[in-house]
């Protein structure tokens, strides 16, 4: 006889992550599994109220498990940032999407009953390991035609989405890459940005310690015009460029999830409520559409229209990707609902940390917006797939609870 379970409601308390680098630039010298380790501390120092030991699971996502960012990560860091040797921990892996995998896992088995509190987070050392070291892809994934070479490509992925998508020009893409470094450096100017970083001792042999204090990637001042000079890498007289495309970054991030429940009897502050969260398969040779069905997958389970979110932190792997997805959903692509605080194209996207950065902005908008209700992440992920997670914004319930409460005092 099976014994009927209560789903919990599962909450995002709070994320921090490391500056950002240019790979092997920043973080030359400083070790992957450290980046996380500084996260994870910097979580527990922010969050006295949260006795370590009530810490149920570390899942950390890394794209290319090797080396400094191998060997079960999650457990591994867990144990060297302090956390009792009771906690146990795990890697993840979904290439782009690994923290966002991380947090989606971690929150299921919250709210099944498993966890109570877990961190999820993800790391990248693109400096030290190059995407795709040390794989050895199956020669009948090409040689068998069950996908085209260039879905092995991140960038000429790219390319083909313009191809599929021909009133995404460069300089659609070139405007857009140009407003996410403008809303980088608003947001640096107002403050937004720091707030959730933490600060990284670096070593270097050669000019002994530093600090890295803000991320390294942003270009003020970057222009239309000054994006039309650049090369096409991925193909003769093409449309993605270094700077329409997100670059090749060092960083980790890292976050607490928990039981809504547990996190009120803590006292942990509660940022945003899972909704709902889905991902989905697409062509790997166009794999910049995965947020489209993935978000329409993630709507319909939570029995919401693209018309109900108020609030969009769309990874900017590449231009053409958020084009293709605001054209589809008929968003103009300069909505101050859509990466408010700029994106990956100006701040840099380590691979499997991003999707929690993501997260981390769209707490930051439902605080400045209590007004909106409903807020989503999403990104595409290699091979073709995209993932989506749908948030609630408590301050609306609360807002809304509070004008039902005058209405019944009248």
């Amino acid at each position: 006889m099976s014994v009927p379970r209560e789903l919990r409601d599962v909450v995002f308390v709070d994320g921090v992550r490391t500056p950002f680098g240019k790979a092997g630039s920043l973080y030359a010298e400083t070790r992957a599994d450290d980046l996380v380790v500084n996260c994870i501390r910097e979580l527990m120092r922010r969050h006295p109220e949260l006795p370590p030991e009530q810490v149920d699971e570390v899942a950390i996502a890394a794209t290319t498990q090797i080396g400094d960012q191998g060997l079960t990560i999650g457990r591994t860091a867990a144990l060297l940032s302090g956390l009792p040797r009771s906690v146990p921990g795990y890697a993840i892996d979904r290439m782009c999407a690994g923290a966002m995998t991380a947090v989606t896992t971690v929150a299921s088995g919250i709210a099944f009953g498993a966890y109570d509190v877990a961190i999820a987070g993800g790391v990248e050392h693109m400096g030290r390991h190059p995407m795709g070291e040390g794989v050895d892809p199956n020669p009948r994934i090409v040689a068998e035609k069950l996908v085209d070479p260039s879905a092995l490509i991140m960038g000429s992925t790219a390319e083909n989405l313009h191809d599929r998508y021909p009133t995404i020009t460069r300089d659609r893409a070139d405007a857009f890459a140009v407003l996410s470094q403008d809303r980088v450096q608003t947001a640096y100017a107002d403050g937004v940005i720091q707030e959730s970083l933490v600060t990284v001792a670096t070593p270097s042999e050669e000019l002994g310690w530093g600090l890295a204090t803000a991320d390294e990637p942003p270009r003020a001042g970057t222009t239309v015009e000054g994006l039309a000079g650049l090369r096409t890498p991925f193909r003769a007289h093409g449309r993605v460029t270094a700077g329409n495309a997100a670059g090749l970054n060092d960083g980790a991030t890292a976050c607490l999830v928990a039981a809504e429940s547990v996190a009120t009897e803590l006292g942990l502050p509660i940022a945003m409520r899972l909704v709902s969260y889905a991902f989905a398969g697409v062509d790997p040779e166009v794999m910049g559409v995965g947020p489209i069905p993935a978000t329409e997958k993630a709507l319909a389970k939570a029995g919401l229209s693209i018309d109900d979110i108020g609030a969009f932190e769309i990874n900017e792997a590449f231009a053409v990707q958020v084009l293709a997805f605001l054209d589809h959903f008929e968003i103009a692509a300069d909505d101050a609902r859509v990466n408010p605080y700029g994106g990956a194209i100006a701040l840099g996207h380590p691979l499997a940390s991003s999707g929690v950065r993501l997260m981390i902005h769209l707490a930051r908008a439902f605080r400045e917006h209590p007004e909106v209700r409903y807020g989503l992440t999403t990104m595409c992920i290699g091979l073709g797939m995209g993932g989506t997670v749908i948030w609630e914004n408590p301050a609306y319930r609360e807002l809304e609870l509070g004008a039902e409460e005058e209405e019944a005092d009248l």
